[in-house]
């Protein structure tokens, strides 16, 4: 770790935060200033790689800053007042909590980029003028990349929900101008259930906020609800947990995910799946557990039993897709595989305890690891074969991975192994965590109720693995037919995208500790009366 000047952490958080909207800004101008190319549109895809490398090492430089003695503190402070008259700060900060999924936006954004300005020089000319908007493509990645990284360094209520919003709309156009079949209806989709839920939440932060005297998450969170009546924090917690649930998402309230997830480029995928569902649960840790313990308390049986049915919902659901004959989409499946991952994310919150909301959030990090990493795959894998129905994969252009690109096919199984929670991989340390959470939960909780969820979530692994090891076997298994067209292998532009999500993913299943050294200090704090 390096010695860094508060007043310079404070400079690379707000350059984290605003920086991507001035370069979106930039991105559509006639040129982008001080970069080029052999056409206009490369130099915008490059314009966009070279602000999200840059916002990618500000925020390794922060990590690097960050006092990693006191993650429980909030750090890289700014506290502006911005509307006096509602007591709206423009009030930013880092933790143990936040700063991996900082880092973690920021990444996924830059290899989202590279991707994108690589794989476009790959295309044939006459490919490449089918899209002729990478303007606002690249203008649309950087409005969401900053409205996320917005969401997890705000601490203000207003402007939370600000910045929870602020990624519809670029969302909704990636969806709707670069997808694939179903593309407006998926779209459509998306941005009314989003924004439905977002209504009845904006109504929760209010209460609080009025009730409270103050929008201030820090204020709030040390407060921990003393200032709040009971009704008031239960009403809060409905209101609230609805718009997070939606956004997480949690079942019922997760059938925009597949359509949206199945329409979407590959790019809006990985950042849909990567860092946009995060924001949900990170609303439930950072303000439903410290603000309104009390309302919390009496709504955690019922996250944890909707969390335990979305586990074994989305696995079944993978599993009828993933059969001979059921017309299977490979990217419907992973998105319905995101239902039950993100499930043990809410069990783990439910449980209040450290160690099922350190799993919660290690969870959240490796799901955006791994299923980030899916997603890119099966992108590269329909790049290469036309299509990602599972039949069509497996039986007409006989995909037999394995024999036909060993190491796209290495890759797809790697991780799919570490989806499905393989011990020294990242998957593992936050199923487990938040199963041991649910096992032994928060004293007022039910502990038979909780056994109960345990035993259902953790029958929900065996069916991850059920599903996962029948994609591989279809996908990267069998006889390369005689007459099947050439694929090619990994690209170097691709294995440039990929290897660092590999690598993580490796090194969070060794080494636990470097995340959870930064997130339980902060843990045992905010369940103990906030933050400071």
């Amino acid at each position: 770790m390096i010695d860094i000047n508060e007043s310079v952490m404070q400079f690379l958080l707000a350059f984290i935060v605003v920086g991507p909207l001035l370069g979106a800004a930039a991105a559509l101008l006639p040129a982008p200033p001080g970069l080029k190319g052999k056409s206009p549109e490369q130099a915008v895809l490059r314009h966009g790689m070279t602000v999200t490398g840059a916002i990618l090492i500000a925020a390794i430089v922060l990590a690097l800053g960050f006092d990693h003695d006191h993650p429980s503190k909030m750090q890289a402070t700014t506290d502006i007042s911005w509307i006096p008259a509602l007591d709206v700060r423009i009030h930013l900060g880092i933790d143990g909590i936040s700063l991996p999924l900082l880092v973690l936006t920021a990444l996924l954004t830059f290899l989202c980029a590279v991707y994108s300005y690589f794989k476009r020089q790959q295309q044939p000319p006459a490919q490449q003028t089918a899209d002729p908007s990478p303007k606002a493509f690249v203008a649309l990645v950087l409005v969401l990349e900053s409205g996320t990284l917005a969401a997890f360094a705000v601490l203000d209520l207003l402007l939370f929900f600000l910045a929870f919003e602020m990624v519809l709309v670029p969302m909704y156009f990636l969806i709707a101008r670069w997808g694939g079949a179903g593309r407006t209806q998926a779209a459509w989709k998306f941005i009314l259930f989003t924004l439905l839920g977002s209504v009845v939440m904006l109504l929760g932060l209010l209460l609080i906020g009025i009730k409270a005297g103050t929008f201030d998450m820090v204020a709030l969170a040390t407060d921990n609800g003393r200032s709040l009546t009971t009704s008031v924090q239960v009403i809060a917690v409905l209101a609230i947990g609805i718009g997070l649930a939606v956004k997480t998402p949690m079942w019922p309230l997760h059938s925009w995910l597949p359509d949206a997830h199945t329409a979407a480029p590959t790019v809006g995928s990985v950042l849909l799946a990567g860092v946009l569902l995060k924001m949900g649960t990170y609303g439930f840790v950072r303000i439903l557990l410290p603000v309104a313990p009390d309302g919390f308390r009496t709504f955690a049986p019922y996250l944890a039993a909707f969390a335990v049915v979305g586990i074994i919902y989305g696995s079944l659901a993978c599993l009828a897709l993933a059969k001979r004959g059921a017309k299977g989409d490979l990217k419907r499946l992973i998105a319905y595989s995101s239902v039950g991952h993100m499930g043990f994310v809410l069990l783990g919150i439910a449980t209040m305890t450290p160690t099922g909301v350190n799993g919660a959030l290690f969870a959240n990090i490796a799901h955006g690891l791994i299923t980030g990493l899916l997603f890119f795959l099966v992108g590269g894998l329909k790049d290469r074969t036309g299509t990602t129905d599972l039949d069509t994969l497996a039986e007409q252009t006989g995909a037999a991975l394995y024999g036909r690109t060993p190491r796209l096919g290495g890759l797809l199984a790697f991780a799919a192994v570490a989806s499905l929670g393989l011990p020294g991989l990242a998957g593992f340390w936050g199923e487990m965590l938040a199963l041991f959470g649910a096992f032994d939960p928060a004293d007022d909780l039910s502990r038979p109720a909780f056994l109960t969820f345990t035993a259902i979530a953790a029958f929900g692994t065996l069916l991850t693995a059920a599903y996962l090891l029948v994609v591989v076997r279809r996908v990267c298994m069998g006889v390369v037919p005689q007459d099947a067209p050439r694929l090619a292998d990994v690209q170097t532009y691709e294995f440039a995208a990929w290897a660092p999500l590999v690598a993580l993913t490796v090194v969070a299943g060794l080494w636990p500790k470097a995340l959870l050294g930064l997130t339980d200090p902060a843990v045992q704090q905010l369940l103990a009366g906030g933050t400071r």
